[in-house]
C-alpha cells in the first residue's frame, strides 16, 4: 500500500522534472505557513557530500514544523540514486540504505516527503521499493531516434507557448519542434524568445526561422528540409557547415539525407498509388494511412507499439511533389553508393556529399 505522504517525480527530462516538484511542493504545502516546506539540495559533488545530504534530508524529515502543524520537506535534483560514480560509491550506497530504511518505517504523519531525480537507477533496491511505497510519476525526454518522437514535443510546446500567451500557427509550431529538439528547457527558452520577438501576433514560419537557433537536431533536420526543397546551395552550406564543427559525414549521410529520400519515396508512393494528400489535416491523412491494407502498409515505419508511425509520413508527404519516384528511388541508390565510397576509399567526405546531394537535386534534360 503506498504511503500517503510520499512523493517521488524521476526522467531524464529535468526541467519538466523540476517544474512537477515545484508545482506539487507549492500545493502540498500548508498556505498559511512560510515555513511550512523545507527544501534540501540534492545535487552532490561525490560520495561524501552525498551521505550528508541524505542526512540533512533525514533530519529534516524528523524536525518538526517550527509552528507546528504539517510540513512538506522536498529532496530536489537528487543526483546520486543513478548508475554514476558518485552513486555507486560505497558512502552513498550506505546513506541512500538507510534513507530507504527510514522510508520503509513510515514517513511521519505531518510530515509530506517529495523527491525528484533524474538520474535513476532501475535495477537498485531503492528505486523498486520506493517505487511501491510512493505515489510516483515520470517525465522523460522524447527520444528523438524513435518515429513519431515531434508529436509528444508538439505537446509540450504548444501547452507552454498557451500558457504564456503565445499563439503559434500549426506549420510554425511544427518548425519549431523539429529546430529545437527535445529539450524542455530550452524548448522554454526558444519559446519565451519567440514569444518577446512576436509580441501579440500569431507567430509563422518565417518568424521561426528568423529567431530560433537550430540544436543539432534541428539543424539535421534543415539539411533535410534544403534536400526536400531542392535547395542545393543551402544544403552543400549547411552539411560544411556541420563537417566544419566536427561531426562525421558518415552520421551526416544516416542522419539527415538518407532518412529525408526514405521517407519521400514512402510518402510518394502512398501519394501516388492511393491518392492521399497530405494537405494541413494530419487526422485526416492518419486516417486514410490506417485504412489501406494491411499488404499496402508493411514497407511503412512502425512506432514501438507496433502501429505505423504517420507523423513523419505526413510531413514527407508535404514535401515529396517536387520529386518523382523514379528520382527518390535513384536517390536511394546514389545514397547507397555514397555510403560504400565513404567507409571503403579515401575520398574527401565533403567531396562525396557534395556529389551526393548534387547527383540527387540534379534534374535530367526533358527527353
Amino acid at each position: 500500500m503506498p504511503d500517503p505522504n510520499l512523493f517521488a517525480i524521476f526522467g531524464t527530462d529535468e526541467a519538466r522534472v523540476k517544474d512537477a516538484g515545484l508545482a506539487l511542493s507549492k500545493k502540498l504545502s500548508p498556505a498559511d505557513d512560510e515555513f511550512g516546506l523545507e527544501t534540501v539540495d540534492g545535487n552532490a559533488d561525490n560520495s561524501d557530500h552525498a551521505s550528508k545530504i541524505v542526512g540533512l534530508t533525514m533530519q529534516a524529515l524528523q524536525t518538526l514544523p517550527f509552528f507546528g502543524g504539517e510540513k512538506v520537506v522536498w529532496l530536489q535534483g537528487a543526483n546520486f540514486f543513478g548508475d554514476s560514480v558518485t552513486g555507486r560509491a560505497q558512502a552513498t550506497l550506505g546513506a541512500v540504505e538507510e534513507l530507504l530504511k527510514f522510508i520503509e518505517a513510515g514517513v511521519p504523519s505531518d510530515v509530506k516527503f517529495i523527491i525528484t531525480a533524474s538520474e535513476i537507477d532501475k535495477r537498485r533496491s531503492f528505486y523498486k521499493k520506493v517505487n511501491k511505497l510512493a505515489k510516483v510519476t515520470f517525465y522523460d525526454k522524447a527520444d528523438i531516434s524513435k518515429d513519431g518522437w515531434e508529436m509528444q514535443v508538439m505537446d509540450v510546446a504548444s501547452t507552454r507557448a498557451a500558457a504564456m500567451g503565445l499563439k503559434m500557427a500549426h506549420d510554425a509550431l511544427e518548425r519549431f519542434v523539429l529546430m529545437v529538439g527535445a529539450d524542455t528547457r530550452l524548448l522554454q527558452s526558444e519559446l519565451e524568445k519567440l514569444s518577446l520577438y512576436v509580441g501579440d501576433r500569431e507567430a509563422t514560419v518565417d518568424d521561426v526561422r528568423a529567431i530560433i537557433t537550430s540544436t543539432h537536431t534541428g539543424v539535421i533536420f534543415e539539411i533535410g528540409d534544403a534536400l526536400a526543397r531542392r535547395n542545393l546551395p543551402l544544403c552543400v552550406e549547411l552539411i560544411d557547415q556541420q563537417l566544419r564543427r566536427g561531426e562525421s559525414a558518415i552520421g551526416l549521410l544516416l542522419a539527415a539525407i538518407v532518412p529525408r529520400v526514405r521517407s519521400m519515396l514512402q510518402a510518394r508512393d502512398i501519394t501516388e498509388r492511393h491518392r492521399i494528400q497530405a494537405g494541413r489535416n494530419f487526422k485526416g491523412f492518419e486516417a486514410s494511412v490506417l485504412r489501406l491494407p494491411a499488404a499496402e502498409t508493411a514497407f511503412l515505419p512502425r512506432k514501438k507499439d507496433g502501429n505505423i508511425s504517420c507523423y513523419p509520413l505526413f510531413l514527407a508527404a508535404q514535401q515529396c511533389g517536387k520529386f518523382s519516384a523514379a528520382e527518390l528511388k535513384h536517390a536511394l541508390d546514389a545514397c547507397l553508393e555514397a555510403n560504400l565510397r565513404l567507409v571503403t576509399t579515401s575520398l574527401e567526405p565533403h567531396l562525396v556529399l557534395h556529389q551526393l546531394v548534387t547527383r540527387i537535386l540534379h534534374r535530367p534534360p526533358a527527353a
